[in-house]
């Protein structure tokens, strides 16, 4: 069992902790509400790159390696990540050592020297050159597919951001990004585990109540115009061909979000998925495909992504579209939802012995305004039935909200029979 209890420190830190007295380990995690698409405009990649450079020493740290020693002292292991609408900084530590963790994380967060600058553009520069091909053109059909749904947005740009971009960051660019997103209004401190909640909120007002700053920008909100389906097919020497089939989907507030989490396993979701059954079992041409549901404030994504031989792509193509058509005009049948519900049901029990999934569960839903437990989503799941399910994917799954990106050694027959595979899913919607 555990318990989830909250505090908000008067500079309007919110705290959130969640114990798990039956653990033998925490975890400690601070959000910050900004991510790629608050990059400051000309500066794209800027929330990665200082992402990095908190790592690089502070105050009391004067490199990388004495706070990594740090962290190990107390059991940990510090990391971080940053997506399109936050950067999350986290660390498993001993149970005894939440306050000591607390404090290495203030020392990052609060009194970084964000020196060597030009080091770090060399280790993103080479993380950024993953994804660009010899011709310089981005390979990453995620990025590709973003760039297509939020054309001219930040959500449509590469949370890493672009070679010159990052080449021309400065350090009073990444003081002035800090200035404005890392304030305690807008960040979020959780532990999780077996920890006492009294200790982990005293530590954190020692630590952090001298905090201060204002509000964060305002966010600049998508702006939702397509209204046909988009493609880009990019040149890759590669042996096979990268595919990212994706549309349009909803909101984070959105309550057709549960269905969609059905929807992913149902097309993605294991051994006995339509998907994996179609394009492996019956037919050998994928190793393996996976679907993936994003959610930001007022847009989201659902995207399926696999790689087959280029001979392969029509044939794949194919039965993507076949398979989502199907889910939006045919109910699922009680035996699949059913499996499908149960497998969900299980991973949420399984969910309760995690301290990354609670952290996650009770910490980022406090800052995103989504908290759940695990009831209400089970009771939730529980209550959709087929024909909502069909409903909610003949709405995202129309052909306007479709988006699709193929990177690698396509030929120019296997690009023209795509495109065509797009326009007849288009005219045949109904």
């Amino acid at each position: 069992m555990f318990s989830c209890t909250k505090k908000v420190l008067p500079n309007g830190l919110r705290l959130v902790s969640v114990e798990m007295p039956h653990l033998h380990s925490a975890e400690i995690a601070i959000y910050i509400k900004a991510g790629g698409r608050n990059d400051t405009p000309g500066k794209a990649g800027i929330s990665h790159f200082l992402e990095h450079m908190l790592f690089r020493g502070s105050s009391e740290f004067a490199s990388n390696l004495e706070l990594e020693i740090a962290f190990e002292a107390i059991g940990g292991s510090v990391n971080a990540a940053t997506d399109e609408e936050t950067t999350c900084y986290f660390s498993r530590v001993h149970p005894d050592q939440i306050g000591e963790g607390i404090r290495l994380f203030s020392s990052m967060l609060l009194t970084p020297t964000l020196e060597g600058l030009e080091i770090e553009k060399r280790i993103i520069t080479e993380e950024a050159l993953e994804d660009i091909n010899e011709r310089g053109e981005e390979t990453n059909t995620s990025n590709l597919c973003s760039k297509l749904l939020w054309p001219d947005h930040p959500l449509g740009t590469p949370t890493i951001g672009y070679l010159e971009s990052i080449k021309g960051i400065t350090v009073e660019d990444l003081r002035a990004y800090l200035a404005a997103h890392y304030v305690p209004g807008n960040a979020l401190i959780v532990a999780a585990g077996r920890h006492d909640s009294d200790a982990f909120f005293a530590a954190c007002e020692s630590h952090f109540a001298g905090w201060g700053g204002g509000r964060p920008p305002a966010l600049l909100p998508p702006v939702e115009l397509q209204d046909e389906p988009r493609s880009l097919f990019v040149k890759d020497s590669d042996s096979q061909v990268n595919l990212q089939i994706a549309f349009r989907g909803f909101a984070r507030q959105d309550k057709r979000l549960m269905i969609l989490r059905l929807m992913r396993r149902i097309l993605c979701g294991g051994g006995t998925s339509r998907l994996h059954l179609s394009l492996r079992e019956k037919l050998g041409i994928v190793y393996s495909v996976d679907a993936s549901l994003s959610a930001y404030e007022e847009t989201g994504a659902f995207a399926v992504e696999l790689a087959t031989a280029p001979e392969n792509l029509v044939l794949a193509v194919s039965e993507v579209l076949r398979e989502v058509k199907s889910l939006a005009f045919e109910e699922v049948g009680e035996a699949e939802l059913a499996r499908v519900k149960e497998g969900y049901f299980y991973d949420l029990e399984y969910s309760a012995d995690s301290t990354y999934e609670m952290q996650v569960r009770y910490g980022w839903g406090e800052l995103m305004s989504l908290v759940r437990s695990i009831d209400e989503d089970r009771i939730e799941a529980g209550a959709i039935g087929g024909e909502q399910l069909m409903h909610t994917a003949h709405a995202l799954f129309a052909p306007k909200n479709l988006t699709l990106a193929a990177v690698g050694p396509w030929k120019a027959g296997a690009k023209r029979a795509v495109e065509k595979l797009i326009h007849e899913y288009q005219k045949g919607w109904m």
